[in-house]
C-alpha cells in the first residue's frame, strides 16, 4: 500500500473499533491491532490520538457527502426544495451501518472534546457549520421561489432542522425510537414548513436507495 492507502487503512480500523466498542476504547495500540500494523507504523502517520480522530471525522464526512450525492442523483427531476431537504436530512440519520458509525464517532468525539484539550483544539465545528450554511442557502432559494414563507428566518430554520435531525439521530442510536418513527417526525415538520404537495412515493423510494 502507498502512504494514502495506509492512512485510510488506519482510519478505517479506528472507525471499526469505535463502532464496536465506543470511542473511549480507541487507543493507538488498539487501532494498530485492528489494522494489523505495528504501533510504530500507526504513529508514523498519526502521532496522537487526537490527530487520528480528526482524520477519521474528515473521512466519515467525505463518505457521507458521497452517499448524499448518490441519494440526490436518485431523486426525480426537477428536484423540489421539499424533496431536497428531506433527502438531505434523511442521509443525516443513522439508518445503516455506515451512517451509524458516522453518528457514533461524531457524537462521541463531541462529548470527549468537552474535557479533552487536544480534541477541543481541533476545528470540530467546520462540518456542522458548512451543513447549516448549505441548508440556509436552499431555504432562501425556496423563499425566492415562493414555496417557503418569506417571513421565515432561513438561518434560524436551518439551525432548527439540523438540531431536529441530530436529536432524532441520537434517539435512534440509543434505541429510543426506530428510524421509521424518526422519519415520520421529520416529515411532519417538513410538511408544516412546506404546506404544498409532499415528495411523491417515487421520490422517497429514490431516497431510500
Amino acid at each position: 500500500m502507498d502512504h494514502t492507502q495506509r492512512r485510510t487503512h488506519v482510519i478505517d480500523a479506528l472507525v471499526r473499533v469505535a463502532a464496536a466498542q465506543g470511542l473511549h476504547a480507541v487507543t493507538l495500540r488498539a487501532v494498530a491491532a485492528e489494522a494489523g500494523m505495528s504501533l510504530n507504523l500507526v504513529q508514523y502517520y498519526f502521532q496522537t490520538k487526537a490527530q487520528l480522530l480528526h482524520a477519521a471525522l474528515e473521512r466519515l464526512e467525505q463518505q457521507s457527502h458521497a452517499r448524499w450525492s448518490a441519494r440526490l442523483d436518485g431523486l426525480p427531476r426537477p428536484v423540489t426544495v421539499h424533496a431536497f431537504i428531506e433527502a438531505f436530512l434523511t442521509e443525516a440519520l443513522p439508518t445503516d451501518e455506515a451512517s451509524r458509525a458516522f453518528h457514533l464517532v461524531w457524537t462521541s468525539y463531541a462529548v470527549l472534546a468537552m474535557t479533552d484539550p487536544d480534541l477541543a483544539a481541533q476545528p470540530f465545528a467546520a462540518g456542522p457549520d458548512r451543513l447549516e450554511g448549505q441548508l440556509t442557502a436552499v431555504l432562501r432559494q425556496a423563499q425566492r421561489e415562493g414555496t417557503l414563507d418569506r417571513q421565515q428566518n432561513a438561518a434560524n430554520e436551518a439551525a432548527h432542522l439540523l438540531s431536529l435531525s441530530h436529536g432524532l439521530g441520537t434517539s435512534i442510536l440509543v434505541g429510543q425510537r426506530t428510524a421509521d418513527a424518526a422519519m415520520e417526525i421529520l416529515r411532519a415538520h417538513l410538511e408544516r414548513l412546506f404546506p404544498g404537495p409532499a415528495p411523491s412515493p417515487q421520490s422517497r423510494a429514490g431516497q431510500a436507495n
